[in-house]
């Protein structure tokens, strides 16, 4: 048989051939390329690289505290947590979560958040989630009860947040604090925003390499750079003043329902801010904010008649003052406009000193035309710091305005018309009145301290900025302002400040304001801003306080303001004498004690002060408070400790904050406290522990 030749042959296309030869070399190019050179098409790719395995995260610094200027924390920056759920088996058993269900159910019973809501968040197809919002910011609390749960795959990031434990307490001079997503925090008003990046102090790094599932490779470097935590701060605030403006502020605008009101108490003799609010207020846990402007410096408004004390100071700095001279009160005339007293009709002739007190606005305005010019008047007024920044710590100061020119202008800028001042201004001023004429710059920051190492950066003090007035001017409008408040009810118009046992002195002023709409001042019926400028004790005085209300329902809203809270200074700091009691305060310097007796020393105190504590059941003293030759008043506690271990723990409801820190150092006892002002309650553990709780609502 004869055998068929196979005659099926592959034809190889020549092209075809070259083709594969070119792209195997174009390729093979390609590789070497891209092994040896450092950039391709402009990129690095050994730092391309990296960056695709390299991960950083920022190590947050921790936020500074604010402090009162007794140490005790207004705003610190606690431990917070964010819940994350794992979502991947990848993850390995009891690392996940199983269980969505459950989990869900479990969960909403703790974070604030519904069970379908975080059901849903659980059924993504995601490596992880977070639980938001509800378990963001969650307290360490709130993370023990989730850990309680056991629940698998359920984990916390660490964060920080901004707590102010006192609530709406200053918190106008605090501010507050805004999350952003990265984690940062950022100060938003008062000493939160003036010092925000000294307070946020200088974040860190943290970067390693990582797997495909994010996690870190093991034995790879890490690049560690450490966070520098941010600065703490101490206001000259005095907590316990601090309570009694918020008190007594918060009684007011509740009964009297004004559109505002703004309180601040500074020391006469260093321009340190004591204390300072405003009303509404808020609390900057929750930012229920409604006005985001600091009253103090941000609110310029036409002062009224508390300007008459600088109008009548500016005349006598002239030498141009007669208090004896006389004018005829009603009504004075400046071409088409007249200037009329509160009284169209006037009361006759007065005196310049009865004008004052009578708050006469044709008094300043025949001041301003016949013995002072408005050149003179507004040089002044620059002098004692109106129409510019005082430059005190916080943001958001503002100017005021000073433009008057003419006659008609001048007379009323007298009187606290058609200018405009701010709180902070009008203390600035009346610090010239208590510290015999030299005028102190008001500040609120008492120091600034590095909180990683304890060193003191800055110190607040006195500034004194200009001698404006001479003691023959101070001394006499120190007696003007005090027949305003104590002189006779014919001619005084701030009877109803007058406290018995207590010098205080000040002005008045009850001024008109701007319909927004028309451009016309309101007349009438509730619509003034009425404010009270005034210090305590007369002779030397130790507080300068300014407090104005606008709009108020009953004009009988601003005593109600003001003299609650000078008493409760007053009383504070022992300058109060309540003669209906007839309870004399007696100076006197405390004598040696140790090794005496406890019947010499009730014998000795017999006459001086009631206010004695004796400790323990012993008859020697062994330890006293205040030390030998220390000046102390009728008013002041003294504290004997006695030979014997065994005491009982006075009674302390009532007391003071410093007074119980005064007790708990003498005895070497733990103190933990929450509030500010009076003891409440307490609860003490074997003499060596007290939990105490304070209020200013004493029974």
């Amino acid at each position: 048989m004869k055998r068929r030749m196979n005659t099926n042959r592959i034809k190889c296309n020549w092209i075809v051939l070259l083709c594969v030869l070119l792209f195997f070399i174009v390729l093979a190019l390609r590789m070497t390329q891209l092994s040896l050179s450092k950039t391709i098409d402009g990129i690095n790719i050994k730092a391309f690289a990296a960056a695709r395995n390299n991960k950083k995260e920022v190590i947050f610094a921790k936020r500074g505290n604010i402090y009162d200027n007794e140490s005790n924390i207004l705003a610190q920056t606690v431990n917070s947590y964010t819940v994350i759920a794992y979502l991947s088996s990848n993850r390995g058993e009891g690392n996940y979560v199983v269980d969505k269900e459950d989990t869900a159910q479990k969960l909403s019973e703790i974070i604030n958040m519904k069970y379908e809501t975080i059901l849903a968040l659980l059924n993504r197809n995601a490596y992880q989630v977070e639980l938001g919002p509800g378990g963001r910011g969650i307290t360490e609390l709130t993370k023990e009860k989730i850990d309680e749960l056991k629940l698998h795959g359920i984990g916390f990031i660490p964060t920080y947040k901004r707590y102010y434990p006192n609530g709406n307490f200053a918190s106008y001079l605090l501010g507050y604090v805004q999350v952003k997503d990265a984690g940062e925090m950022v100060g938003e008003m008062g000493i939160e925003l003036q010092y925000n990046n000294q307070l946020k102090g200088e974040d860190g790094s943290y970067e390693y390499e990582q797997d495909l599932y994010g996690y870190k490779i093991a034995n790879t470097n890490e690049i560690v750079v450490e966070a520098s935590d941010g600065v703490d701060i101490y206001l000259t605030i005095d907590s316990n003043i601090q309570f009694f403006l918020e008190r007594t502020s918060a009684e007011v605008y509740e009964q009297y329902t004004p559109e505002w009101l703004v309180a601040v108490v500074a020391d006469a003799k260093t321009g340190a801010i004591l204390g300072s609010t405003s009303y509404p207020s808020f609390n900057p846990n929750i930012k229920d904010i409604t006005n985001y402007l600091n009253p103090l410096v941000s609110f310029a408004y036409e002062p009224g008649s508390t300007m008459k004390t600088f109008t009548y100071m500016a005349t006598m700095e002239k030498g141009a003052y007669d208090g004896d001279a006389k004018f005829t009160s009603g009504s004075v005339t400046y071409g088409k406009d007249v200037i009329s007293d509160a009284n169209p009709k006037g009361w006759g002739v007065l005196t310049y000193d009865q004008g004052y007190t009578k708050s006469a606005n044709t008094a300043v305005s025949n001041l301003t035309k016949y013995y002072i010019d408005g050149v003179e008047l507004k040089s002044y007024f620059d002098k004692l710091g109106f129409g510019s920044k005082t430059g005190i710590e916080l943001p958001g100061e503002k100017n005021g305005n000073l433009n008057f020119y003419y006659p008609f202008e001048v007379a009323n800028a007298a009187f606290g018309q058609g200018i405009t001042t701010t709180p902070i201004q009008n203390i600035q001023a009346l610090t010239a009145i208590s510290n015999n004429g030299i005028l102190l710059k008001p500040y609120i920051v008492e120091k600034v301290v590095d909180s990683n190492n304890g060193k003191i950066l800055y110190f607040g003090s006195k500034t004194e900025l200009d001698k404006v007035a001479s003691i023959s001017t101070v001394e006499k409008m120190k007696q003007l302002m005090y027949d305003v408040v104590n002189g006779d009810p014919d001619y005084s118009t701030g009877r109803s400040y007058r406290q018995v046992g207590l010098d205080v002195i000040g002005k008045t002023g009850t001024a008109q304001y701007i319909n927004q709409s028309t451009g016309k001042y309101y007349y009438g019926g509730i619509n003034y801003i009425r404010s009270f400028a005034g210090m305590f004790p007369k002779d030397n005085p130790q507080y300068v306080v300014y407090m104005a209300i606008k709009r108020p329902i009953n004009s009988i809203a601003l005593p109600k303001l003001v003299n609650p809270i000078i008493k409760d200074i007053a009383n504070y700091k022992g300058i109060y004498i309540d003669e209906s009691k007839n309870e004399n305060i007696i100076n006197f310097e405390m004598p040696n004690l140790l090794n005496k007796s406890i019947n010499y020393a009730q014998s000795y105190f017999e006459a001086l002060t009631k206010r004695i504590i004796i400790i323990g059941e012993g008859t020697k003293i062994i330890n006293q408070y205040p030390l030998y030759n220390t000046s102390i008043d009728s008013l002041d506690k003294v504290y004997l400790v006695t030979d014997s271990d065994d005491y009982s723990f006075p009674n302390i409801k009532n007391w003071s904050l410093k007074d119980v820190k005064t007790l708990c150092n003498i005895l070497d006892i733990k103190l933990e406290y929450e509030g500010t002002g009076y003891v409440v309650s307490y609860d003490i553990t074997n003499n060596k522990k007290i939990s105490v709780v304070f209020s200013n609502n004493i029974e």
